[in-house]
């Protein structure tokens, strides 16, 4: 018999008591009326697994089998009525807390359900949407009018204290943006030969983002609704280039644990098979060897971030590069949170890592123009090497009754009046606008970076992130990272809470962010004092819903929690 180690003996313990658990569960007639013959059957088949234990050899088969047979055994915990019950409940309160802080229902605004009898005068509207623009979330409902009377009318996100989501180029900026909007605002790019002039501003956003991300001559682009869609894109052209060139049936691809969850939806949409890849515990890149060993005759592509949404790292992009071209598959590297800033990073007298088309294997490359372009939201980027690339990820109908249907992306119509917003903001940015702008949201990262660092022990910063985000968890056994994150919300920030493989929370640096720097720091060190002292050993209730959510207890009801989210945004 192998010899006792701790791994070993709490791995034992946690065996054991699984199996008293999922014993009981499975001699009770309330489980008995709920199982199937299957999973009868597969409980059994898990008890004796469970009794080989002390045969094992080591630790490791232990701990592998008991995460296996965990994850299951619960899965036919939660079929009882005893656990759907308990289930609901956990939903219902969390829920309840969600509901309450996304669905604030103001007294002073009135409520919708149906169309007004008579059309609204104009001022009305006005007024009305000036409430609606400063309406915060999570307002207690028994606001009363006077007392949206004498706020100033500033918004929240105005103060700074928003992790990433909007991505203000400033007041000059925004009414410049707006006058563009409201020339083009009936414009729709789907007929090119009634609005020529947004074509021709279409082709030019597209060329000049192709040349920040120094593209060959040959290399061509479309614009899409945003990021999520310009993966979308990135996925369909690679399926189809397979399809096409090798024949693929059963396509996969192999993504870091850390990218963008769109390459999930994408696999989910396309049928394409995806691959996670752990990073490195340290430096939180993606572990390239582990990329190579899953590469077979199906993969399709691999893709990398620049940087990745969670920690802020930049991929190897460079040696990811070299696995492509040597197995004669696709790259895509994702820089839609890196966009307007990563290619000007030298410029602004940063350091940089390589992970643009001067890469040779560098197939595809998504950028969002809507972060830190500054451009209007809904517009973002997909950039290929060549045009032949480019094509799979049209679609072209020939023989509907209606005519020839052809669209270079996901939509049809599309808003012609957000193409004037983004070509009007790259405009008048230029490139000495954006190298600014990098060096002011970079520095303002890096200060953070450091401070951290130098003035809060308690805290560690995960990788080494060279852009805006800085995600950092706690290294004290007594400091919940979750805890600090929900003092840190009763101060007013919005932060990023992350579900990795290492609790933490994070901070995406915007310009707005750069003069709150100071206080950021200062309310992170009192969130940590009194996430020390407030410490009970339980989750803190930040949840990891791309940021927002309720804590519950099990997360293997956290799926149903977020698709009950989604549910709460369409109340009324």
């Amino acid at each position: 018999m192998a010899a006792r180690t701790p791994a070993r003996e709490a791995a034992a313990a946690k065996i054991k008591a699984l199996s008293s658990t999922v014993a009981a569960s499975s001699s009770s007639s309330a489980a008995k009326r709920t199982l199937s013959t299957a999973d009868e059957s597969l409980l059994i088949t898990t008890l004796r697994m469970l009794a080989t234990f002390d045969n094992a050899k080591n630790a490791i088969f232990a701990l592998v089998l008991y995460r296996l047979v965990s994850a299951r055994a619960f899965a036919l915990l939660l079929k009882t009525p005893a656990a759907k019950r308990k289930v609901k409940r956990e939903l219902d309160t969390a829920m309840a807390e969600v509901e309450a802080k996304i669905v604030p229902r103001p007294s002073h605004l009135e409520i919708h359900r149906d169309l007004p009898q008579l059309g609204k005068e104009a001022e009305w509207i006005r007024a009305e949407l000036a409430k609606l623009q400063t309406m915060e979330a999570g307002v207690d409902s028994k606001v009363v009018e006077a007392e949206w009377q004498n706020r100033d009318g500033q918004m929240v996100w105005k103060g700074g204290k928003v992790s990433g989501a909007v991505y203000h180029g400033g007041d000059d900026l925004s009414e410049l943006l707006a006058d563009s909007i409201k020339q083009f605002l009936v414009s729709n790019p789907l007929h090119p030969d009634v609005f020529p002039g947004v074509r021709k501003m279409e082709a030019e956003i597209v060329s000049m983002v192709l040349r920040m991300y120094n593209a060959p001559p040959e290399a061509v682009g479309a614009t899409s609704s945003g990021g999520t869609e310009s993966i979308l894109l990135s996925c369909l052209a690679m399926r189809e280039w397979a399809k096409a060139t090798k024949g693929i049936k059963e396509p996969e691809l192999i993504v870091s644990v850390s990218a963008h969850a769109a390459f999930d939806k994408a696999g989910q949409y396309f049928g394409i098979k995806v691959h996670h890849i752990p990073v490195d515990p340290i430096t939180r890149k993606v572990q390239v060897g582990r990329v190579a060993r899953a590469i077979n005759s199906n993969t399709i592509g691999l893709v990398g971030s620049a940087p990745n949404f969670p920690d802020g790292v930049i991929d190897d992009i460079p040696n990811l590069a070299k696995l492509a071209k040597r197995h004669n598959i696709l790259l895509h590297v994702d820089c839609c949170l890196g966009s307007f800033l990563v290619p000007f990073l030298e410029k602004a007298g940063y350091e940089t890592e390589p992970f643009d088309f001067r890469l040779d294997g560098v197939t595809s490359i998504s950028c969002d123009t809507h972060k830190y372009g500054f451009g209007p939201k809904g517009l973002s980027t997909i950039l290929y090497r060549n045009a032949e690339l480019r094509r799979f990820q049209y679609y072209v109908k020939t023989d509907w009754p209606g005519g020839v249907y052809a669209t270079p992306t996901l939509s049809g119509s599309r808003p012609g009046s957000l193409i004037a917003g983004t070509w009007a903001a790259m405009m008048k940015m230029g490139d000495s606008g954006y190298t600014q702008s990098c060096r002011d949201i970079v520095g303002a990262s890096k200060e953070i970076h450091t401070r951290i660092e130098r003035e809060i022990p308690e805290l560690f910063v995960l990788g080494k992130p060279i852009v805006s985000v800085i995600a950092f968890g706690s290294a004290a056994s007594n400091i919940s990272i979750y805890d600090v994150g929900d003092h840190m919300s009763k101060k007013g920030w919005h932060m990023n809470g992350l579900g990795g493989d290492i609790p933490a929370i994070h901070i995406a640096v915007t310009r707005l962010t750069i003069p709150v720097v100071s206080e950021f720091i200062s309310d992170l060190k009192q969130a940590v004092k009194v996430a020390r002292s407030t410490f009970s050993g339980k989750k803190g209730s930040m949840a990891t819903l791309y940021g927002l959510g309720s804590g519950v207890s099990a997360t293997a009801i956290v799926g149903q929690l977020a698709t009950r989210f989604i549910d709460t945004l369409y109340l009324i």
